[in-house]
């Protein structure tokens, strides 16, 4: 697959913490921590990619079901246990949380050595901090892009913040929305839930589809969906404006 760079990361910025950077492959994070944590990091990335890789040599089904999947065994890795366990409270295939999956075991291990941490893995973006954040919503050609952002206060951390779109990127999605943004404590469930709402949602029309799939997940804590200049908000969700 050949790598598009991620042009929205030229905004992104936090002074008060070191950025850099790991791409293994399909793996592609952005990191901000207290330190420049490249090596821990990228070993993190390395054992948890090998985990993943080797049970789906294992067991193809794994990565090719777009349906729930959790007839595992007891042995299976716990990163693989918890991508089905999380896709299947949403109705959908494993792998449609891989890449909160990534975000949020790299993310907790990088805990072990900082303070705070946020990591970005194309949109799907695990984060503990101490300060407030801003984190900005990227829906391709949509208004709202580099315009609205939304507003985390540390308490409301560790959390997931995962993103789906129709219209921009690679990632499977049956729907059109320019993009559906889900929060909750799991990265790994919000990343799988975002998929799932992504695919409900062609039209503005569809808003309401989304918003009564998410009241239906207990453990998710906010969602926004935007179509071309057209937004909906539920949950706990705090938007500012930015320039």
């Amino acid at each position: 697959m050949a790598y598009k760079v991620k042009k929205y990361r030229s905004r992104i910025t936090s002074d008060d913490l070191v950025s850099f950077r790991v791409r293994i492959r399909e793996t592609d994070l952005l990191i901000r921590a207290d330190q420049d944590l490249t090596e821990v990091a990228t070993n993190t990335v390395l054992r948890y990619r090998k985990f993943l890789e080797e049970y789906i040599q294992a067991d193809p089904f794994f990565q090719a079901t777009l349906e729930p999947y959790l007839d595992l065994p007891v042995t299976a890795p716990k990163i693989v246990q918890q991508m089905a366990r999380a896709a299947a409270q949403v109705g959908i295939g494993p792998m449609a949380a891989v890449a909160g999956a990534i975000s949020e075991f790299v993310g907790t291990k990088l805990l072990e050595h900082s303070s705070q941490i946020i990591v970005e893995n194309g949109g799907d973006i695990f984060l503990k901090t101490k300060a407030p954040r801003l984190i900005g919503l990227y829906a391709g050609s949509s208004p709202f892009t580099h315009k609205v952002a939304l507003s985390v206060q540390p308490g409301d951390t560790p959390l997931g913040i995962c993103t789906s779109s129709g219209t921009v990127g690679h990632s499977l999605s049956y729907g059109q929305a320019d993009a559906v943004v889900v929060t909750a404590q799991s990265a790994l469930l919000a990343d799988a839930a975002a998929t799932a709402i992504g695919n409900l949602v062609n039209e503005p029309e569809d808003f309401s589809k989304g918003i009564e799939f998410a009241k239906g997940i207990s453990s998710l804590r906010g969602l926004v969906i935007i179509k071309n200049d057209q937004m909906a908000v539920w949950g706990e969700i705090q938007l500012e404006k930015i320039n």
